[in-house]
């Protein structure tokens, strides 16, 4: 348990702008990271390794992309005891994202809605950042998460991964394809089976021109949406195993509303996450295994709010999972409690 309760923090938190507490707390992170001070909030660290995509995760909760979207706080995230992080998304250019507000609570829910837009500062000052961090220094599984700039169009998206993956490749233990963000108008249409085809194709053989010429391959996993049918979900996965790749990640926000209908801000364009996707994550989690078969990873997220949520994960097909939402609403100790509920447990 860290040492300075997230209750005492949280009614402060919650009673600013969902987007200025997160920056604030961003802020404080990177202040903090690597002095003395970040013992305040650092939690015991749970070993669990457990060997996916060749990588040894150092145990089974993860920090999912999108909470740190330049790579500023990386060792003061992982101080949490995550035993792997992943940040992003980046694109190659630096871009502002949508027009505030952006962000919104839905405390009835445990939830929240945003359409940030991949605000980031492009790629050079993310791999600036990454490259100063530690973290992947202490054993510790770092992911990169890539995606493309809003002003590129969709029929050249494929151009912005492919100058993403070369950036960060060799930084990155693992490198994430985010086509599943409501946020970027089309994006998830690369989701669809001929555009997933050459995007993945065109990323594999990217891929295997830098695993020779830098003597080193790095795992690409697929981020998906869970706003997809089954028959969806089986051509996507078909089309990660002809293409190569070595997992995917279920599920990015959903664009439903139905859990979360008549309560404030519940109408706001975006995407929602927090408790209301877990249902649909599971779902999707679950057609996968069955598409894919044992041993093809899957890294669960979508609704982990506490360590039963996280446990569901598992019992759907996930191998790992990982946090965001849960993280601002139940602070860190719950990365403790998943990882200490996920220890030694088998999947389904």
């Amino acid at each position: 348990m860290s040492l300075l309760p997230y209750s005492l923090a949280r009614p402060f938190l919650f009673g600013l702008d969902p987007e200025v507490a997160h920056e604030l707390t961003l802020h404080s992170l990177a202040m903090v990271q690597g002095t003395p001070l970040k013992w305040a909030y650092s939690n015991a660290f749970v070993d669990d390794p457990i060997t996916l995509a060749g990588l040894t995760f150092p145990n089974r909760v993860g920090l999912a992309a999108g909470l740190d979207k330049n790579a500023r706080c990386i060792d003061g995230l992982g101080g949490i005891g995550f035993g792997f992080i992943e940040v992003g998304t980046v694109t190659p250019k630096p871009q502002p994202g949508n027009a505030k507000p952006r962000m919104f609570r839905l405390p009835q829910a445990n939830a929240l809605i945003n359409r940030l837009g991949f605000n980031n500062d492009g790629l050079a000052a993310f791999v600036s950042n990454v490259k100063r961090s530690s973290f992947r220094s202490k054993g510790r599984i770092l992911g990169l998460n890539i995606g493309k700039n809003a002003a590129t169009p969709i029929e050249d998206a494929t151009s912005d991964y492919l100058t993403c993956l070369e950036g960060v490749y060799p930084h990155a233990d693992y490198v994430t394809v985010n086509i599943s963000s409501p946020n970027t108008a089309n994006l998830r249409s690369l989701q669809s089976d001929e555009a997933l085809d050459a995007l993945l194709g065109a990323v594999a053989a990217r891929r295997a021109a830098l695993a020779k010429s830098q003597g080193r391959w790095v795992p690409i996993f697929v981020k998906i949406a869970p706003d997809l049918d089954e028959t969806q979900v089986g051509v996507i996965a078909a089309t990660l195993k002809r293409h190569g790749m070595d997992g995917v990640i279920a599920t990015n926000t959903t664009i439903a509303r139905d859990a979360v209908k008549g309560l404030p801000h519940a109408e706001e364009a975006g995407g929602l996450s927090g408790a209301p996707v877990r249902d649909a994550s599971n779902r999707v989690i679950a057609q996968l295994r069955a598409a894919l078969g044992k041993g093809f990873p899957i890294i669960g997220v979508g609704g982990v709010m506490s360590a039963k949520d996280a446990v569901s994960k598992i019992e759907a097909g996930a191998d790992v999972v990982q946090i965001y939402t849960g993280l601002i609403y139940r602070g860190p100790d719950l990365v403790n409690e998943v990882a200490r509920a996920l220890k030694g447990r088998q999947k389904a």
